[in-house]
């Protein structure tokens, strides 16, 4: 959730201004029903809480939330059981989103933003350590919500994010002092909420492009470097791309590394695009143009430009998934089945194979596998199920196409 609320926040900062105004101030809402939940977690000094409901009890049941009765257990992190990825992240969202409503007129909210991500980072640093390597927090945890990548990217990505929020050097020089033991050269070519590197490097070298920070140009040559593995033309190793052309990464939700990766494409061609600066791959100098067509090309597949000539988005286009992994989606509504449905009673909306009765529009599902193929099955869980981290990023992504439609074909 930290995670998606940083990514809606880059995604107004950048491309807000591609925005229709009434859907800036949607997007900015969004952000701040996100804040608004984060400032809570960090409310209580030494403390960040981190997660509500045990989630083997939940995913024992398949109901509407509105009758949701499994216990609420809350979960923390403390001085003595540290999880600075938590911590940290929460930091980068309250930090990005601080910048949006600045931009906003709310100064007083985004004071208060600020204020609280510095606590968060200073808890995150101060105490360091991962949550799963707490053997409580493990049990409570895993297997769905493990930390595999450590907590030192969330670091080094938190001091980006309060660096552009407040401006102070400080924050810098955590960065230059840091960035090789809390491993800045690790793992360049991943993003996503368990791994911020990639954007970690996109966002640092934006300071190096506009000649600002120049002792920062080692995150402009690894984010050069996580650039050209996007670029079939390139000599570098490439990320692996399905027949049709969708970037795919395994492990399942795939589509957060298409809407992740295509923010950053987009993103990283506005910082370039201000500067003479241009990506060397080797062989092939690549420049923003490059960059904005291989974004749009994932964000055609997503929409249906794809062998399935279906759309990942539910409720855009002809041919959209009917059958998500969703509860709310699939057990009918309390307007259609008023009396109260327990943990099981959904069961047999889970095993059907109608159509979900609520369509959750705008949602972006896992999508296919490396094959291009979608089942469009309920059961399963990594093509089917949308999450907040795939969508987030893409509202950025959605709002330069619409301010710049002259970018190649985007589908309208």
């Amino acid at each position: 959730m930290a995670f998606t609320t940083t990514m809606l926040a880059w995604s107004v900062l950048e491309f807000g201004d591609d925005m229709p105004r009434d859907e800036r101030r949607h997007a900015a809402d969004a952000v701040r029903w996100g804040t608004d939940y984060l400032l809570k977690t960090v409310a209580h000094p030494g403390v960040v809480f981190m997660q509500v409901g045990d989630p083997w009890k939940d995913h024992e049941c398949w109901e509407r939330p509105e009758d949701m009765d499994t216990e609420r257990t809350v979960y923390n992190v403390t001085t003595g059981r540290p999880g600075s990825e938590v911590a940290g992240e929460t930091a980068a969202a309250l930090a990005a989103a601080s910048i949006v409503f600045r931009a906003e007129g709310d100064r007083e909210y985004a004071e208060l933003l600020l204020a609280n991500a510095k606590k968060a980072f200073e808890f995150a640093d101060t105490y360091r350590g991962a949550y799963s390597d707490d053997p409580d927090l493990k049990a409570a945890g895993c297997p769905f919500y493990c930390d595999f990548d450590g907590y030192q990217d969330e670091l080094l990505w938190s001091a980006a994010w309060l660096r552009r929020a407040s401006g102070d050097d400080k924050f810098q020089e955590y960065i230059q002092v840091n960035g090789k033991t809390l491993g800045a050269e690790d793992n360049i070519n991943e993003f996503g909420w368990d791994n911020k590197h990639a954007g970690l490097n996109v966002l640092v070298s934006k300071e190096f492009i506009d000649g600002v920070a120049l002792s920062m140009q080692s995150y402009k040559e690894s984010a050069d470097s996580f650039i050209c593995t996007l670029i079939p033309e390139s000599s570098s190793p490439h990320i692996q791309y399905t027949p049709g052309g969708m970037i795919y990464k395994p492990g399942g939700s795939n589509m957060q590394h298409v809407t992740s990766i295509s923010f950053l494409l987009l993103t990283y061609a506005k910082y370039l695009s201000k500067s003479s600066h241009t990506v060397n791959c080797g062989d092939i100098s690549v420049g923003p143009d490059t960059l904005r067509l291989q974004a749009k090309k994932q964000v055609d597949y997503l929409l249906g430009d794809n062998p399935m000539k279906m759309s990942y988005m539910v409720g855009y286009g002809d041919l959209y998934p009917q059958r998500i992994h969703h509860r709310g989606s699939s057990v009918p509504s309390i307007k259609s089945h008023p009396e109260r449905m327990a943990c099981k009673d959904g069961t047999p909306y889970f095993d059907s194979s109608n159509p979900n009765p609520n369509p959750l529009v705008g949602a972006v599902v896992g999508g296919p596998g490396e094959d291009d193929a979608y089942g469009d099955e309920r059961a399963d869980f990594r093509k089917s199920e949308p999450t907040t981290y795939i969508n987030a990023p893409l509202v950025g992504v959605l709002a330069y196409f619409v301010g710049n439609p002259n970018t190649g074909h985007i589908r309208h």
